[in-house]
């Protein structure tokens, strides 16, 4: 497995890395066997970087029983405080992570979201205080624009970013990956398979059952659902070219910017994981790259 740096005199991590949404349960239920089974195998595999999230539903505590005999010395682990970013808020959400988690510590702690109701630099302030009191290594925020890391690059640094990221969400591109690279940021890109209209697993029509997620998200519904699915059948044929799944060729596609430390892959399964690995040692050529260009130009918007 390839390694990264993640952000400024940051650790070095695997370029992908386990996002453990799935095996929460937001995508749908996942036996806790599987789910163990699914983030050891990721370990033993060479997959460092875990990354979760007090919002995640019973991930922590899923991972906290996956990270048992030895695998928590095998990773880095990353968690989020999410949605009272108060410095009390984060005090307590930290408290309760380490707790299912079942650790004294964590790799990397981050701000889940931009919520102007609190002031970026008390929640900034927090964390470091964190840093210091030795809860976690390294900080960082998730779902920054450029102008909101500059806010909070005010009170103190961080080491990562986490956007979403991938074929048909790339307004990253254009201010905030470059302040990144400027900045010596690390970027964590989630959700590279759109959370699913890149894995060439869905038809169109397709019904998705109340207790998974996207059966709320106007992208899965309807005429729109159809029109992202037969761009991802395009970009199928050119994966299929290179000896690709669309799956490999999405995380590949990612993988080819160097402001990327690492892309936050959620396998439901050890079969799933699998191909996720297969990704890792892609490269691409300009004429690949600008023939994949042309095709998400005619993505839908949404």
């Amino acid at each position: 497995m390839q390694t990264r740096q993640l952000g400024h005199n940051g650790p070095q991590v695997s370029c992908i890395g386990l996002g453990a949404w799935p095996i929460g349960g937001g995508m749908g239920p996942v036996a806790a066997a599987t789910a163990i089974a699914t983030v050891r195998a990721a370990i033993d595999a060479g997959i460092s970087l875990l990354d979760t999230a007090q919002a995640y539903r019973t991930s922590e505590a899923t991972l906290g029983q996956a990270l048992k005999d030895g695998y928590r010395q095998r990773c880095f682990l990353a968690t989020k405080v999410s949605g009272d970013y108060s410095p009390t808020g984060i005090q307590q959400a930290m408290d309760n992570s380490l707790k299912a988690l079942g650790v004294d510590e964590v790799d990397l702690y981050q701000i889940h979201s931009w919520n102007p109701q609190y002031p970026v630099a008390d929640s900034i302030a927090a964390m470091l205080k964190l840093q210091e009191a030795g809860k976690t290594r390294y900080i960082g925020v998730s779902n920054y624009d450029a102008a909101q890391m500059a806010q909070a690059l005010e009170t103190g640094f961080f080491h990562s970013n986490q956007p979403r990221y991938n074929m048909f969400d790339r307004d990253i591109e254009t201010a905030d990956l470059p302040f990144c690279r400027e900045q010596g940021i690390g970027v964590l890109a989630h959700s590279p398979l759109a959370k699913g209209l890149l894995t060439n697993t869905y038809r169109p029509g397709h019904v998705f059952p109340a207790t998974d997620e996207r059966s709320d998200f106007p992208r899965f519904q309807g005429a729109l659902f159809d029109r992202y699915i037969a761009v991802a059948d395009q970009l199928a044929a050119i994966a299929a070219d290179k000896g690709l799944s669309l799956v490999q060729m999405a995380i590949a596609w990612i993988l080819r910017r160097e402001e990327i430390s690492c892309v936050l892959v959620g396998a439901k399964n050890q079969a799933q994981l699998q191909e996720h690995l297969g990704a890792a040692d892609v490269s691409w050529s300009a004429g690949e790259l600008a023939t994949i260009d042309a095709m998400l130009r005619a993505a839908p918007a949404g």
